[in-house]
C-alpha cells in the first residue's frame, strides 16, 4: 500500500487502484502535475509526492478564470503539505479562439496551460506531464481538455487507474486532505452561454456573485451570466435559504451592486454544463 493511507472502510478493489497508481508514478524519474486545488489534482499531488518526493513539481495556472480565493486556497494547501509549486500566468485571454466561446473554449485553455507546462518541463528536465482527469471525465463529451492533453502527450494517471470521483473522495479523506469533500468546480468562463464572448469585466461580476454565495455557506453553486440577468444555481436542498428575508435582501443588494438588474433562482437546481448549449 502507498504511504499515508488509512484504509479502514475502503474496499480492497479501490485500494488496489491506488496501489497501481502509486506504482506507476514511482516509475517516473520526475513528474510535473497540473494542480488546481480541486480534489482530483490535490489527490494526484498527494500520491505523486509520496511516490516521488522532490522529483514532483506542481504547476498552478493563475488565470483570470480562476477566482482569487481558489488560487489562495490552492497555494496554502500546497505550502501546508510541503509540495513544490510553480505558478504560471496563463494568457488564454489574449486568444480570440478562447474568447469566442464557441464550444471549444476548454480546448484552448488547456492548450495554453500544457504549452506552458511543456516549457517548464523542458527547462527542468522533467520527462512526464500529468493532469487530473478521472475515469468519470471520459464519459463527458463537454470536456475537451483531453484533446489538448493528447496533443501534448500529457498523461491522466487517475483516469488510467480507473478511479472515479467518489473513490477519489474516499481516498483523499483517508489521506487527511482537507478538501476531500470540496464541491466540483469549473472555471468562471464556463458561466457564459455557448456563443456569448467571454469578457473579463463581466466575469468579475460572476466571481463577486459566487463569492457572496460561498461566504453564505453554499456548497455547490453557480452564477450563470446572461447579460444584465444572472441565473443562480444551487442544490435544491438549499432553496429554503432564499426565503429568509435577511438573506434575500442581502443577496439582492449585493447582486445589484455588482451590476445585475435581474436576479433569478433556477428551479432546476445546480447541474453541470447548463450553459453549454446557449
Amino acid at each position: 500500500m502507498s504511504p499515508s493511507v488509512k484504509s479502514a472502510g475502503i474496499p480492497a478493489f479501490v485500494l488496489a487502484k491506488e496501489q497501481a497508481l502509486f506504482a506507476r508514478l514511482q516509475t517516473f524519474p520526475a513528474l510535473a502535475v497540473a494542480y488546481s486545488g480541486g480534489v482530483d489534482s490535490t489527490y494526484l499531488a498527494a500520491v505523486a509526492h509520496d511516490a516521488l518526493g522532490g522529483a514532483l513539481t506542481l504547476i498552478l495556472a493563475d488565470s483570470p478564470s480562476i477566482p482569487r480565493s481558489e488560487v489562495r486556497e490552492a497555494i496554502a494547501l500546497a505550502e501546508e503539505r510541503g509540495w513544490p509549486l510553480q505558478i504560471v500566468q496563463t494568457t488564454e485571454f489574449d486568444k480570440e479562439a478562447f474568447l469566442a466561446n464557441d464550444g471549444t473554449r476548454c480546448y484552448h485553455c488547456k492548450t495554453e496551460l500544457f504549452t506552458q507546462m511543456d516549457a517548464i518541463a523542458k527547462t527542468h528536465g522533467i520527462p512526464v506531464i500529468a493532469y487530473g482527469e478521472i475515469a468519470d471525465d471520459r464519459h463527458d463529451p463537454t470536456r475537451l481538455g483531453a484533446k489538448a492533453a493528447a496533443e501534448h502527450q500529457v498523461i491522466a494517471p487517475l483516469a488510467d487507474a480507473g478511479l472515479s470521483k467518489e473513490e477519489i473522495r474516499r481516498l483523499a479523506k483517508a489521506r487527511g486532505l482537507a478538501n476531500w469533500n470540496k464541491a466540483s468546480f469549473a472555471c468562471l468562463s464556463s458561466r457564459f452561454p455557448k456563443g456569448t464572448p467571454v469578457n473579463i469585466e463581466e466575469m468579475h461580476r460572476v466571481e463577486a456573485g459566487e463569492e457572496f454565495l460561498k461566504a453564505h455557506g453554499f456548497h455547490q453553486y453557480r452564477v450563470r451570466h446572461h447579460g444584465d440577468l444572472c441565473r443562480i444555481e444551487v442544490e435544491p436542498r438549499d432553496f429554503p435559504k432564499f426565503l429568509d428575508p435577511a438573506f434575500h435582501e442581502a443577496l439582492l443588494a449585493n447582486f445589484r451592486e455588482i451590476g445585475y438588474k435581474h436576479i433569478t433562482l433556477d428551479l432546476a437546481g445546480y447541474r453541470t454544463g447548463s450553459t453549454a448549449t446557449g
